[in-house]
């Protein structure tokens, strides 16, 4: 059996984490991690009590909760490491239980990362605002430009091997984490995929479409990320 790992990095998310981990499907994952970014509700207390392994980041930014799950992965002993390591956000916007399909091009195929792609997946009217929509249209065009890889979305829900992840050496600490790992895979030429994946309105607003400023930062962030790595 193959060992997997989840990592869900969590702000506020008391009325829909207790969804995603019990959509999850336990027989395909090891262990569930969820990052704590310095939640003021019970987000926390509910992980838990659904058997999630809860970490405590309070450094805010969406990527500093990623590295903080990553920081508890490496810190296990080798033979207890995954194989492969899912990232899915708490805002039940996903469906996990689409995480059989997520994995298995890894598993089967060989490929390195795989992307859940929601430009290819069946979208529920209203689950994407009109900037996010344009925003992954510029990015994964820019992606496509610059670095000669297509990608058609910068989803959350994503999977990728262990080995090829400790590669990437992620440093990105807020809203460009996804897409630099998107850039880093096409410069160290990793096997790339993408497999279609649903998505729905999230439960909750969110901390960053769900502002002008959070909207204007994060589009930001990710063309200066894109540059940065040229």
């Amino acid at each position: 059996m193959t060992r997997i790992h989840v990592i869900i990095p969590v702000f506020n998310e008391s009325g829909s984490i207790g969804h995603v981990l019990s959509d999850i499907p336990g027989d395909w994952v090891e262990e569930v991690i969820v990052v704590n970014n310095g939640s003021t509700d019970n987000t926390a207390e509910i992980a838990r009590s659904k058997g999630a392994t809860v970490l405590l980041e309070e450094r805010k930014g969406y990527g500093s909760a990623c590295l903080k799950g990553l920081a508890y992965i490496q810190d296990k002993p080798e033979a207890q490491q995954p194989e492969i390591v899912v990232f899915i956000d708490g805002d039940y916007s996903d469906y996990p239980e689409q995480l059989p399909e997520l994995v298995k091009p890894i598993i089967d195929q060989g490929y390195d990362m795989v992307i859940g792609s929601r430009a290819k997946g069946k979208r529920i009217k209203g689950s994407m605002a009109p900037q996010q929509i344009f925003g992954n249209w510029l990015a994964t065009n820019m992606i496509r430009i610059l670095f000669k890889a297509r990608f058609s979305d910068l989803g959350p829900f994503r999977a990728i091997s262990w080995k090829a992840l400790q590669q990437l050496k992620m440093r990105d600490q807020n809203y460009g984490w996804t897409v630099e790992m998107q850039v880093k895979a096409a410069k160290h030429k990793l096997r790339f995929t993408e497999v279609p994946v649903d998505y729905r309105p999230r439960i909750g607003v969110s901390k960053v479409t769900g502002t002008v400023k959070g909207t204007i930062m994060a589009g930001y962030k990710i063309i200066i990320t894109i540059l940065k790595y040229l």
